[in-house]
C-alpha cells in the first residue's frame, strides 16, 4: 500500500515535495459496522473477554489460556481483525515503526532508474522481514532538506546519491538514529556500503582501451548543480558526488597508464543517470575535432545513449568506437556491453540491515567485469 503526502515546497521553483511511504503489507484494514476500523476492544467485545486478555493474546500468549486464546482468535477472524496497530505498537515503544530512504534526486527518478530501483527494491526486502515501513525522503540541496529529515517519523536512515558537502549529512547526525550511506562519502558516525568503484572503474577502462586512441567519457555530475558540460580532463577531486569522483580517478588511472594525457580526454558531463543526456553527450563528443574510438561511461543507461547516438551516426560497435557500461543491467546485456557487474539489490539490503541492526557497516560489496562485444 502507497501513502503520498504533500509536504515542504520549495519557493525558487514552486515545486512540491512529496514523502511517500511504501508499506511493506497489503490490502486494506477491516472495518467495523460503523464504518471505522476494527478495533482490539470490539474482537474482545465479541468473544466475551476482557480487553487485557485479547492484548495478551497477540502480545503475551503464554499468558492466556488455550481456550480464551481461540475465542480471541476466532472473533478476530470473525471480524477480520488483522492484529493490533503497527503505529499503536511504535508509539509504546517510541519508534515510527519506518526505514527512511533519503533520496538525493527528484521523486520520479527512484522509479525510473533502473539503478534506484534495483537498489530500493534490496531496502524493502529487508523491511518486509522486519515488519518495517520504508519512507521516501527526496532531497535537492535547497533549506527546506535538512527540516524534512529532522521531522521525519523515521527510525534510522538509509542514504541514495549524496556530495560531500550535503548539508543533509549534519542533519542526519542530529537526529542521533543510525545511518548508512550508499557509495560514500565516508564518516565515522555512518555506515557505508559499496564497491571500490576507483578499482572497478580501472579494471573496465583498461579493458575499453584495447587498441583505442582517442578515449573519452560521459560522466555523472560532478555536483549538486548537475550542470550539462563538455570539458577537457576535469580534476576528479573537485568532483562532490564520490561515485563520480572515483570512477573518474578509477578511468584516469587506466587512461594515463596507457599513455595518454589527462588533460587532453574530453568527458561529457550530464546532469541525471539518463540516456538521453547521453545521447546529447554523445553527439557533442563526436562533433568536437577527433571523434573519439572509445566512450567509457559511469552506467548501463548512459552506454545505451552512446550506443543509440553512434547508430544514427552510422558508426560501428566496436569497429570504430568501443563502449563500456556500468551495472550489467538487463537492456545492456541485451546489447552485449562490457560492463561492470554489481548487486545493488544486495547493497540495498545491507544498507537496511545496518541501519535496523544498529550496526555501523564499512563494508566494501563485490564487483566483476563483464566483457561484451562492445570492446574490442
Amino acid at each position: 500500500m502507497y501513502e503520498a503526502k504533500d509536504t515542504f515546497g520549495a519557493a525558487d521553483t514552486g515545486e512540491r515535495f512529496i514523502c511517500v511511504t511504501i508499506h511493506t503489507y497489503a490490502g486494506f484494514m477491516p472495518v467495523s459496522s460503523s464504518g471505522s476500523r476494527v478495533t482490539l476492544s470490539e474482537v474482545a467485545r465479541t468473544a466475551g473477554v476482557s480487553v487485557m486478555t485479547a492484548s495478551y493474546t497477540y502480545s503475551t500468549p503464554s499468558r492466556v489460556s488455550a481456550a480464551s486464546r481461540e475465542k480471541v482468535l476466532a472473533a478476530a477472524q470473525l471480524l477480520g481483525y488483522p492484529g493490533p496497530d503497527p503505529s499503536a505498537r511504535s508509539l509504546r515503544r517510541g519508534t515510527s515503526g519506518a526505514l527512511g530512504v533519503v533520496l538525493g534526486e527528484s521523486l520520479p527518478y527512484a522509479f525510473d532508474d533502473p539503478q534506484a530501483t534495483r537498489f530500493l527494491a534490496g531496502i524493502a526486502d529487508v523491511c518486509a522481514r522486519h515488519g518495517l515501513a520504508m519512507t521516501i525522503l527526496p532531497t535537492n540541496g535547497s533549506t527546506e532538506d535538512a527540516q524534512r529529515i529532522r521531522a521525519a517519523a523515521a527510525d534510522g536512515f538509509v542514504v541514495w546519491t549524496t556530495t560531500d558537502d550535503d548539508p543533509v549529512l549534519d542533519a542526519l547526525a542530529m537526529t542521533g538514529r543510525p545511518v548508512s550511506i550508499h557509495g560514500g562519502p565516508l564518516r565515522n558516525e555512518f555506515g557505508l556500503i559499496g564497491i571500490d568503484d576507483r578499482a572497478a572503474a580501472r579494471a573496465v577502462a583498461e579493458e575499453g582501451l584495447r587498441q583505442s586512441k582517442r578515449p573519452a567519457i560521459v560522466s555523472f555530475p560532478l555536483s549538486k548543480l548537475r550542470a550539462e558540460t563538455l570539458a577537457l580532463g576535469p580534476d576528479p577531486a573537485e568532483a562532490t558526488f564520490p561515485v563520480t569522483r572515483n570512477r573518474l580517478l578509477g578511468f584516469r588511472d587506466a587512461i594515463t597508464a596507457a599513455g595518454f594525457h589527462w588533460s587532453r580526454i574530453p568527458v561529457g558531463v550530464c546532469s541525471t543517470n539518463s540516456a538521453t543526456e547521453s545521447v546529447r553527450a554523445a553527439e557533442s563528443l563526436f562533433s568536437s575535432g577527433d571523434r573519439p574510438d572509445l566512450i567509457l561511461t559511469m552506467s548501463d543507461e548512459q552506454a545505451r545513449g552512446v550506443l543509440d547516438a553512434a547508430t544514427q551516426a552510422g558508426i560501428q560497435i566496436p569497429a570504430d568506437l568501443a563502449v563500456t557500461g556500468w551495472d550489467a543491467s538487463a537492456s545492456g546485456q541485451d546489447r552485449g556491453l562490457t560492463t561492470i557487474e554489481q548487486d545493488l539489490r544486495q547493497q540495498g539490503a545491507a544498507c537496511a540491515e545496518s541501519v535496523i541492526t544498529g550496526n555501523r557497516l564499512f563494508r566494501s560489496q563485490p564487483w566483476r567485469l563483464l566483457v561484451g562485444r562492445t570492446t574490442r
